[in-house]
């Protein structure tokens, strides 16, 4: 289960879950980029990307071989 591949994903897929809640909570305030709770936004963010640990984890058992997705990327011949 934990490739080297296998982390690699998990650690791309953690780092845009973060990003993208990040922007999405920054964003849906629409207040004063300044004066936003940060240390809150971050930590929220920081419980989305550890649910997409989680998730990888356990769709290892689902998907193809050290991968943390659950789809097959198999393209055919």
């Amino acid at each position: 289960m934990f490739t080297k591949s296998f982390v690699l994903q998990l650690v791309e897929r953690a780092i845009k879950t973060f990003a993208q809640t990040l922007v999405a909570l920054a964003g849906a305030s629409q207040m004063d980029w300044l004066s936003l709770d940060w240390v809150q936004l971050a930590a929220t963010a920081a419980i989305a990307a550890g649910l997409s640990v989680l998730t990888s984890i356990a769709s290892d058992r689902f998907g193809p071989i050290d991968s943390p997705s659950m789809v097959s990327t198999y393209k055919g011949p």
